[in-house]
């Protein structure tokens, strides 16, 4: 163990000595990782508009600020989504302020860094949500040819992270592009039918990254994100000899609804891909439910039929679920784990599909707003 995480381990064991957790037969040590060591992750992109429609967070029977409570808990870093130009997201409420867009990422950025947490900035190029089914370019970019989106990208990601850099706020970690399968901003970026124009664009988002990291004092790190493991190899295979740049980290969503790749069986994917392309390796997405009831009526995003043996959809059965896969990621040779949305809970906040939460069965995060157990996996005693 290194020194550093001693110190932090012995720190942690007086913080939690005062707000010790229902015994759940497990080493009570707390270790508060050194994210260099080993990144304990959490995605609070939707944090502050629930805490502006309504959301309120208990920790020990009192209100407190989410990223305090994050912080508190062993969380590393903190995970923010980037749209271009999300319009629709102020439409929802009659017009105004946006969510999601460089003012709204800014504010999380500050409240993240404020509690003494990293920050991983999460490119969409897009000015809605971009994943393994869409990956549409902004609206300001659609007719555009590809040298001139190029360019576009590069000034984009480029203005963006000089303007947090020059007000202390820089990223440690950034993803140019989310779950991007299929390429981004296609049909130019496309992957698989245009390899090298593909190459081209995603180099000039990764440039634009290395430029102004050139000129910080912030050594931001550039991952490369992809959905659920299965898919992760062949996506990479050819990319160098086709000229992509140098990159630091493969991220990866996993999913038990979406993945075929057994939860025991991660830590060898970790190590494959660690080994075949010489790269870090982390989780950026994932989740669990901690039970199958419903806050509100906005539907839940949860298979009742997938979820796995022995990890019922309860507190203790997140919890255990979280500490498996982390010390799957671990035994991997991996470098850090991400949770998508623990802090969307129940609230006013609304999205194109309802209002309250689609999440509120996966958070860290009861109904009534108090702290479960599953936030105590990122503080757990793990086998190094």
């Amino acid at each position: 163990m290194r020194p550093i995480l001693l110190i932090l381990t012995l720190t942690g064991m007086v913080m939690f000595s005062c707000n010790k957790k229902e015994d759940n037969g497990d080493n009570n040590t707390r270790v508060f990782y050194n994210p260099d060591t080993f990144l304990m992750g959490a995605d609070l992109s939707y944090a502050n508009e629930i805490l502006e429609h309504g959301g309120i967070y208990i920790d020990s029977g009192k209100v407190t600020d989410p990223y305090r409570i994050f912080s508190k808990y062993g969380t590393g870093a903190v995970r923010f989504r980037l749209f271009n130009n999300p319009q629709w997201t102020a439409g929802l409420y009659g017009g105004g302020k946006m969510y999601h867009d460089f003012d709204d990422v800014k504010l999380g950025i500050q409240r993240t860094k404020d509690e003494g947490m990293r920050v991983l900035l999460d490119f969409h190029y897009s000015d809605n949500w971009a994943d393994p089914g869409k990956q549409f370019p902004p609206e300001a970019w659609e007719d555009l040819d590809p040298v001139t989106l190029g360019d576009s990208i590069y000034n984009y990601t480029f203005i963006t992270l000089k303007k947090l850099d020059n007000e202390g706020l820089m990223p440690e970690y950034v993803q140019v592009g989310n779950e991007i399968n299929p390429g981004f901003v296609l049909p130019h970026g496309n992957r698989w039918d245009n390899i090298t124009q593909f190459v081209s664009l995603i180099n000039r988002a990764i440039n634009a990254v290395r430029d102004v990291a050139a000129q910080s004092t912030v050594d931001t790190k550039v991952l490369i994100h992809i959905a659920q493991p299965e898919n992760v190899k062949n996506w990479f295979t050819g990319l160098a000899e086709a000229g992509l740049a140098e990159y630091d980290i493969i991220g990866f969503s996993y999913y038990y609804m979406w993945s075929s790749v057994l939860l025991n069986d991660v830590s060898d994917y970790v190590q494959d891909f660690k080994e075949t392309f010489g790269k870090d390796v982390m989780v950026l997405e994932t989740a669990y439910p901690w039970t199958l009831e419903n806050a509100d009526s906005y539907p839940n995003i949860v298979d009742v039929n997938k979820l796995v043996p022995n990890y019922p959809a309860t507190e203790a059965g997140q919890y255990k679920y979280l500490k498996r896969l982390t010390q799957e990621i671990i035994d991997g040779g991996g470098k850090g784990i991400f949770y998508w949305e623990p802090a969307w809970i129940s609230s006013n906040a609304k999205t194109q599909w309802g209002t309250g939460s689609a999440f509120d069965c996966n958070t860290f995060f009861d109904f009534q707003g108090n702290v479960l157990q599953g936030m105590d996996y990122m503080t757990f005693n793990y086998n190094f």
